[in-house]
């Protein structure tokens, strides 16, 4: 047997191998074991061993949360019951930090009671295990859990690397299970700071009475929040045919509308001058020439000249023809 780690042990792989039975796992995958009683885990330690996993084993929670602070796991195998610090804490601490929020949970427990299984679920976990511990089913849990946290990790940097600003609500707590950092940013600048896994309450307010309209069969609403000059968009998505729909999550994607990001786009997208993009955004008001010269300090001629070119660049001839193509790209 090889020795259990404390919180001052450097987070080294205990040993690497290979398991004919077991699925092999990437050679990166840290699996944290937590158990107030390792010895009683000697063959699961040894198959995670021999399977390919990085293992680090933790005899208490407070072991468990040092542990995971210096090299976050990618999954968790923790005992529910433990003296001082027990497991449902420990995993609502895991999940309330960003660097470990996204590992999935499994406990590890001799309860079966509804009401512990529940509270497995509500501190986090997603998954359990009855002991005595099965080895062999044990690691075809961890292989699926692991999977589908790649999966959801590859969307979310995928979304990242494209500016999408998107996440995912836990409906009955608020919890935010994932979020893009654009999402955490727009959640910032428009509704204040806040732990990363709360959301606020007027988004979480929104999303009840949405999920109400669509389980009824009803189209669900928007919800826009404004901030100075920016206006905030909020659109709620079901997760169909998918575990995180019956656990009531539900994909939030947020859009950000303001004047500077409007100038912006319509200067990337049309190639326009900031003069001329300003000189579209007052059309779009409705402004005349001479209502133009007088907010931009211009003569009535001179926006007429930066407007015809602006004709010329989005391929349009009238006002409105130009005031629909750059709302369109706006919100397309």
């Amino acid at each position: 047997r090889k020795p259990s780690m404390s919180p001052a042990d450097p987070p080294l792989p205990l040993s690497l191998g290979t398991h004919p039975s077991a699925p092999l796992a990437d050679a990166t995958d840290i699996v944290l074991l937590v158990d107030d009683v390792p010895d009683n885990l000697g063959p699961l330690h040894d198959a995670l061993d021999e399977s390919g996993y990085t293992v680090l084993v933790a005899t208490s929670g407070e072991a468990a949360l040092a542990l995971a602070a210096k090299a976050p796991p990618d999954i968790v195998l923790l005992d529910a019951l433990m003296p001082g610090l027990h497991g449902f804490d420990v995993a609502r601490r895991l999940k309330a930090d960003p660097a470990t929020a996204g590992a999935p949970i499994i406990f590890m427990t001799g309860l079966t009671e509804t009401e512990h299984v529940l509270e497995a679920f509500s501190a986090g976990g997603v998954d359990y295990v009855t002991k005595p511990i099965r080895p062999r089913e044990v690691l075809a849990r961890i292989a699926a859990h692991l999977s589908s946290a790649r999966s959801q990790r590859q969307a979310r940097q995928a979304l990242d690397a494209f500016g999408h600003a998107t996440l995912v609500v836990r409906e009955f707590d608020g919890r935010r299970i994932w979020q893009t950092a654009l999402a955490r940013q727009l959640l910032e600048r428009y509704f204040g700071e806040m732990p990363d896994v709360v959301s606020p309450p007027e988004l979480m307010a929104w999303v009840g009475r949405q999920a109400i309209r669509h389980r009824a069969g009803a189209d669900t609403q928007t919800l826009t929040v404004s901030r100075g000059a920016g206006r905030l968009t909020c659109s709620l998505h079901p997760l169909e045919d998918s575990p995180a729909a019956a656990e009531g999550q539900w994909l939030i994607v947020l859009r950000e509308e303001s004047e500077a990001a409007m100038l912006a786009s319509w200067m990337q997208v049309f190639s326009l001058t900031a003069r001329e993009a300003e000189v579209l955004y007052w059309v779009i008001q409705g402004k005349t020439n001479r209502d133009i010269g007088d907010i931009l300090g211009a003569s009535p001629a001179t926006v007429k000249k930066h407007l015809e070119r602006v004709y010329t660049k989005l391929g349009v001839e009238t006002r409105t023809a130009a005031a629909n193509l750059a709302l369109t790209r706006v919100r397309g």
